[in-house]
């Protein structure tokens, strides 16, 4: 994951109109049952997965201000880092899990970074219990990454593209398999989770083979019953260490540096400027401010633009042509009724 995807925190959330295909795969019971999700996002995706039953939403947001939007389609909103949730094993009836895509960062030189799709999925299948439901969201090449786990903790397995432009920009799949109960995981040969790994990295490898998810479920999976769970988070309070920042000794010492406070520019100048003086001043907003009142009150701003001179010359029939880069100041202006003019 690049720039842009870390600074969203690696937020990228299903489309509604995939998880409402979702939803048709999963028959949820008459009584109360628990549903997880570790990355909830704002929450639109897993409400509507879990809409039309009685769930009970458990949700963990690492952002404050989606869990805070999180929070009104969620009951249960957990604001952290779901690395450091404590949830009791086998708990949980259904867990809807479209965690980041990108890479840990290694301790140390020794240590190889691992993908965060494995890492999430290692920490959160345990909380399922045996005959809960996972619904997986992860890139198709990712899927050999976390085939140890699938193979082995995981049977009844069914793995769909997804065609939503946005899916299809970050070529997801989703994953529906039943958490295996400890018999079940007891009675398995080794060559069955070989042969079961093998056929997770042939779909990575080639996701052609994969189908696209229907409109019309062509599988059901029941999601088992199961109660109220309790979500203890060990990690830091980033918010509050972020609010109580300030009022620190160290912090109030860094600040004169850090935000050091601007240098005047309202006495007058020695000598009278020239327009090479005038320019500076202008390109590094020296100038830029709010003036003029009433209709003309608007708001300056300039900055220097490269402009490119052609220029064509011919001779012996043959036209050369001359390119001259040059730099220019340009204002814009932009006035209090919306209007915005650019003088070059």
């Amino acid at each position: 994951m690049r720039g842009p995807g870390r600074i969203r925190m690696g937020y990228f959330p299903l489309p509604l109109s995939e998880a409402e295909r979702i939803r048709k795969f999963l028959l949820f019971p008459a009584m109360p049952v628990s549903a997880l999700d570790p990355c909830v996002g704002d929450g639109g995706a897993f409400a509507t997965i879990a809409e039309g039953a009685q769930v009970l939403r458990y949700g963990i947001e690492l952002d404050a201000y989606r869990a805070e939007q999180a929070s009104r389609r969620v009951a249960n909103v957990l604001q952290g880092d779901a690395l450091r949730v404590h949830c009791p094993v086998e708990t949980v009836g259904l867990l809807y899990e479209n965690c980041p895509y990108d890479w840990t960062l290694a301790g140390s030189a020794e240590e190889r970074s691992t993908r965060t799709e494995q890492v999430f999925l290692n920490h959160t299948y345990r909380w399922l219990k045996p005959s809960g439901v996972l619904v997986l969201v992860i890139p198709e090449e990712r899927l050999a990454q976390c085939s140890a786990i699938l193979a082995s903790q995981f049977r009844d397995v069914r793995v769909y593209r997804l065609q939503a432009p946005e899916c299809v920009r970050y070529k997801q799949a989703v994953l529906f398999g039943v958490r295996r109960s400890r018999r079940e995981r007891e009675r398995m040969r080794d060559e069955d989770i070989t042969r079961a790994r093998l056929h997770y990295a042939s779909l990575a490898r080639n996701p052609t083979q994969l189908r696209v998810l229907p409109g019309e479920a062509d599988a059901v999976y029941a999601v088992p019953e199961s109660g109220p769970v309790q979500l203890v988070y060990r990690g830091l309070p980033l918010d509050q260490i972020e609010d109580l920042l300030p009022l620190s000794p160290a912090y109030r010492q860094a600040g004169r540096i850090l935000f050091a406070d601007q240098p005047s520019t309202s006495e007058r100048p020695l000598t009278p400027l020239h327009g090479g003086h005038t320019a500076l001043l202008a390109v590094s907003s020296l100038l830029d401010g709010i003036f003029g009142s009433g209709e003309e009150r608007h708001l300056a701003a300039w900055h220097s633009v490269k402009v490119v001179d052609k220029s064509e010359e011919e001779e012996d029939g043959v036209i050369t042509i001359k390119e001259r880069e040059r730099f220019s100041n340009e204002l814009t202006l932009i006035f209090t009724n919306g209007r915005v003019a650019t003088l070059k």
